[in-house]
């Protein structure tokens, strides 16, 4: 009898342990386009028939600003701007309810032309060993506690840079590396790659002096080196992640209206990269003994990237080009064919997901389009209207619910399951 208790005992223990680890793995999303930012939503199994309509759990105001929503366990981080003050939030996921807020004033004036996206933060911060990094619209790297919001260091290169945004303010997304957190400080002309200790704000290394851009490093292990991935405003380069050293370079620089904003893809050791008004390449960085070459292995002009970054499912990479007022794709990544193109004049923008055999791609427009990864043909399988307000920020999938950051507020809508 004893035997036969302890072993359902165990059962349950295991059954609740597997249940809430499987849960934590699903919940976590530390960043920009999430842990590896490729976008790809581990744990998650899309429903058999995906349901006709979302149904709105809260809404909230928070700020404006396209910070993606960070999430870990039962909470959600999100940094916005309210007034004149950039502010970190710390808020229940089930409830939407302020566990804590932190704040401080950060005065900003936008570049001409770009008024109308607002003074808010663009970069994502990211959450790495309870600690959460955020890069303000004016150049300020801010270490936080992820528990209590304590302020734990802040760092700026305003001494050294003139202005240390570039025009329209930093957008460049942090990224953690061990012990190291690595971000682009500097303005349009001149600028450098810092990785700067976690627990204190000390430099460990800075590399170069190419302006900052407004896309987002990667982490990749490529030719058997972990390197920072980064698209500044002259080149594609690879910088060791451990010792700042530059490894490669790849000349795309930044050339009057072609701005260098969409965040550089990792597919089978190469980099895939598009810029305004210039397609979509596909580059690989090879390395024999200490020297390294790069080549060009293709060159799409049929489609181009403006502000959006672009995903891999299925060796297809899924994007929004700004050619006909705004139109998904989908290219062959090894080859850069074009498999096909959807509908033009879809909008300004769109943020990507990526899960097994489907895409997610959220306008600009506040529409939330399912479209099948496994087609040779644009197929929309689900359509929804998750905001009125326009949607620039990235989504946060959960197992049952997404996460919709618009203009000035958030919103968790429920996902039912079959």
């Amino acid at each position: 009898m004893l035997t036969k208790c302890c072993t359902s005992f165990f059962a349950v223990m295991a059954f609740l342990l597997s249940s809430l680890s499987t849960f934590a793995a699903e919940t976590y999303w530390p960043g920009w386009l999430g842990p590896e930012r490729n976008g790809w939503v581990a744990n998650f199994e899309p429903p058999v028939l995906w349901p006709p309509k979302l149904t709105l759990v809260w809404n909230i105001e928070v700020g404006s600003g396209y910070a993606t929503p960070l999430v870990s366990g039962d909470r959600i981080y999100q940094y916005a701007r309210q007034g004149e003050e950039e502010v970190l939030l710390c808020l229940a996921l089930k409830t939407g309810k302020q566990i804590w807020k932190k704040s401080y004033e950060v005065p900003f004036k936008m570049g001409g032309g770009g008024e109308w996206h607002g003074k808010g933060p663009k970069a994502a911060p990211i959450l790495a060993d309870g600690r959460l990094f955020t890069m303000s619209i004016s150049g300020i790297l801010s270490g936080w506690d992820a528990e209590t919001g304590k302020l734990l260091w802040r760092k700026d290169y305003d001494e050294q840079f003139d202005a240390n945004t570039p025009y329209w303010g930093a957008c460049t997304s942090p990224i953690v590396d061990e012990d190291r957190v690595i971000v682009h400080f500097g303005n349009d002309d001149a600028g450098v790659l810092v990785a700067l200790d976690v627990e204190t704000g000390d430099e460990i290394w800075k590399q170069g002096k190419d302006g900052a851009a407004y896309a987002s490093p990667l982490l990749v292990e490529t030719q058997g080196v972990r390197q920072v991935v980064e698209w500044n405003h002259r080149a594609l380069a690879g910088i060791n992640s451990k010792t700042g050293e530059l490894l490669w370079e790849y000349p795309f620089a930044h050339v009057g209206t072609n701005q260098n904003m969409p965040t550089p893809v990792f597919y089978d050791g190469t980099i895939l990269v598009g810029g305004e008004n210039r397609g979509v390449r596909r580059v690989e960085a090879k390395r024999e003994g200490s020297n390294w070459s790069v080549k060009e292995l293709w060159h799409q002009k049929k489609v181009a990237l403006d502000m959006s970054t672009a995903v891999i499912n299925d060796d297809k990479l899924y994007g929004f080009s700004h050619y006909k007022k705004g139109q998904l794709f989908c290219l062959a990544a090894e080859t850069g064919d074009i498999l096909w193109q959807g509908p033009g004049r879809s909008g300004q923008n769109a943020t990507f997901l990526s899960v097994p055999g489907h895409v997610l791609a959220l306008l600009d427009t506040g529409e939330l389009q399912v479209v099948k990864a496994t087609d040779d043909k644009f197929n929309k399988v689900a359509s929804y209207e998750v905001s009125e307000e326009p949607t620039w920020a990235a989504p946060v999938l959960l197992s049952d619910g997404i996460l919709v950051k618009n203009r000035e507020s958030l919103l968790l809508w429920s996902l039912p399951r079959n």
